[in-house]
């Protein structure tokens, strides 16, 4: 019977999908060892620790999801919930809530070097949304109609990004938007793939927070850009541009893209031309009020 008992818990325990909150960097770690209960006193031995129970959960069969775990969001939680920080029971208890809420990505099998840069990135991408639905929703409404400044906004960009999607050439195709403005420039990207009936495949999370950075460039006529750049077997890379004008996007012509693209940021200097890629104005969207100005 105990034999019994021991291969069910085996079993059940493969069937728990576990999160593993990961201090990424140093900075976290020291902040972390101000607690009794924190048992680990160097970093880089303790990501080996975590990397080495990801593998033996992995070959176990057990699905591990990794989130960022963020010592000064920790402290807040323990003080709102009322529980104390220095124990074990209370950072599981924080790890599940950030399993729900947080950035975290899957444990594939990859390492960890791989990982961590991840999800860091997972965890901009959430801030960045975060950030520019926050501004969207202090918009308000409109004196003149009440329309929801935001919504309406939002509505524009799902708009223009599908015009543009549906008026790609095929194959995949990858876009960047940025948009100026204070305290910091924002930054999107979004990934599109087709399956071989013609469907653009989109991950949801990413094409949310494209579509919210968007928003927010037309809805407070902030400088901005968009570029896409399509792949696909056989043909060269093709990198098309749009500048962010009122309330809509126009398009760059073939010499503004080459010009954007071949121009280091940080310096103007010019950056010699990838071979194998085509510099193209973008197919007309159809939009009906191009960089028109909207009525808010």
């Amino acid at each position: 019977m105990a034999h019994t008992d021991q291969t069910m818990r085996r079993v059940l325990r493969r069937e728990i999908a576990g999160t593993i909150g990961l201090l990424t960097d140093e900075h976290d770690f020291r902040a972390m060892r101000r607690y009794r209960t924190f048992a680990f006193d160097d970093h880089t031995a303790y990501l080996e620790q975590v990397e080495d129970l990801l593998r033996t959960r992995a070959s176990q069969g057990t699905h591990t999801t990794v989130a960022l775990f963020d010592p000064e969001e920790y402290a807040a939680f323990c003080a709102a919930t009322g529980i104390d920080p220095d124990t074990p029971a209370s950072r599981t208890r924080f790890t599940a809530e950030l399993a729900a809420t947080g950035p975290a990505v899957p444990y594939e099998g990859q390492p960890l070097t791989d990982l961590l840069p991840e999800l860091i990135d997972e965890a901009v991408r959430q801030a960045t949304r975060e950030y520019a639905t926050h501004l969207l929703a202090r918009l308000g409404t409109c004196a003149t109609c009440g329309e929801d400044l935001g919504h309406a906004a939002f509505a524009r960009a799902s708009h223009l990004l599908l015009r543009i999607l549906d008026t790609a050439p095929p194959g995949t195709r990858h876009l960047v938007c940025s948009v100026s403005g204070s305290p910091e420039t924002l930054l999107s990207v979004l990934h599109a793939t087709e399956d071989t009936d013609g469907v653009t495949e989109l991950d949801e999370t990413e094409a949310l927070e494209f579509t919210t950075v968007l928003a927010l460039g037309l809805a407070t006529h902030s400088p901005g850009g968009l570029v896409m750049r399509t792949t696909a077997p056989g043909t060269p890379d093709r990198v098309y541009g749009w500048r962010l004008r009122g309330y809509g996007l126009k398009p760059l012509t073939a010499g503004e893209v080459f010009d954007a693209y071949c121009t280091d940021v940080e310096s103007g200097d010019l950056i010699s031309p990838e071979s194998n890629v085509d510099y193209c104005e973008p197919p007309d969207l159809g939009d009906e009020h191009p960089g028109a100005g909207h009525h808010h």
